[in-house]
């Protein structure tokens, strides 16, 4: 239950953030009259998106009569999951600095259209997240078949990040939203892994995949698949006693990979020196270093974000925000 609740709670920051950005920029704006739009589009996104999960559900358990063809399905799902976990990821950390500008650039072009693309572009800036939740809460919940509880904990998840965005933007919490995105990512991928375990042991059930019966290891003696501790593995990350070989490659393969990549440092570009400049009738004396305009804008300066009302971006260094006075 703990990764459908990390689902919830990192795509439900996410989501939360991008309609704090819009809320507040209207507010900014004197443009509280386009306020209803917004939430007409961010109802509109979640509608669907619960839709979009119960159609991926009744699919899986109507639909398809054999159970090879379930099999097949929920491997497939599981795949995309895992496709759409690891680009959600990365595109985070590379577009965070920028993704407060572009949010209010495109939402001034759809002031000035009207009410219908104002409500359209907050439709667009959530639906996507909500797709994700639904398609990564889908493949994530398929351990616990018949249990309540993966939905209780994605619908608790969400919760608080409603309750976090809020209070992010009324400034009464103070939060290192890098350093939060940077450990939920990392935890993040560690599910995917355990979804691409489930997709390629689904296609094994669905004889797509050789191996079934070939298991890597056997440590149910040292791991008891009936202790709290096994079973918490296999719902985080599903990391279980009994594997196959291709389970275990597709786990390790994809985990540690992706893992050294995304805590990779990042490298900055550091600002340009000028060079030395001759003084008229003197020895040369150096000129103070000068900044250009594209330069300012790729080096970062330690701010501090005061809630997203101010304009915080998700994943920006130093993103803190300040209680209020």
């Amino acid at each position: 239950m703990f990764a459908t609740y990390l689902i919830g709670l990192r795509e439900g920051l996410e989501a939360t953030l991008v309609v704090s950005i819009l809320v507040a920029f209207l507010v900014k704006s004197q443009r509280r009259d386009r306020l209803p739009q917004v939430w007409a589009g961010v109802g509109l996104a979640v509608a669907l998106s619960v839709l979009f999960g119960w159609l991926i559900e009744y699919t899986s358990t109507s639909l398809l009569a054999r159970s090879e063809d379930r099999e097949l399905f929920e491997a497939v799902t599981s795949v995309a999951a895992v496709v759409f976990v690891t680009w959600m990821i990365f595109w985070m950390r590379r577009a965070a600095r920028s993704i407060a500008g572009e949010l209010r650039g495109k939402l001034t072009e759809a002031l000035a259209v009207g009410s219908l693309a104002v409500a359209g572009m907050a439709f667009l800036a959530v639906i996507r997240e909500g797709l994700e939740t639904a398609l990564i809460f889908y493949s994530a919940a398929q351990g616990a078949a018949g249990d309540s509880g993966p939905l209780l904990a994605l619908i608790g998840g969400i919760a608080t990040a409603v309750v976090i965005g809020g209070l992010l933007y009324a400034s009464a919490l103070r939060i290192n939203l890098s350093k939060f995105f940077t450990w939920t990512g990392a935890l993040l991928i560690l599910v995917a892994a355990g979804i691409l375990k489930y997709g390629v042991h689904d296609f094994q059930e669905a004889g797509v995949l050789p191996g079934l019966n070939d298991l890597a290891f056997d440590i149910t003696t040292v791991l008891d698949p009936s202790t709290w501790y096994a079973a918490l593995l296999a719902g985080m990350f599903n990391v279980t006693p009994a594997p196959t070989v291709l389970e275990t490659i597709a786990w390790v393969g994809y985990a540690v990979p992706v893992l050294l990549l995304f805590l990779r440092p990042t490298r900055r570009r550091s600002a340009p020196v000028a060079a030395p400049v001759a003084a008229p009738g003197g020895p040369a004396s150096e000129a103070a270093p000068t900044t250009g305009a594209s330069d300012t804008a790729n080096t970062p300066t330690p701010t501090t974000a005061t809630g997203t009302e101010r304009g915080a971006d998700p994943e920006a260094d130093a993103a803190t925000t300040p209680q209020r006075a």
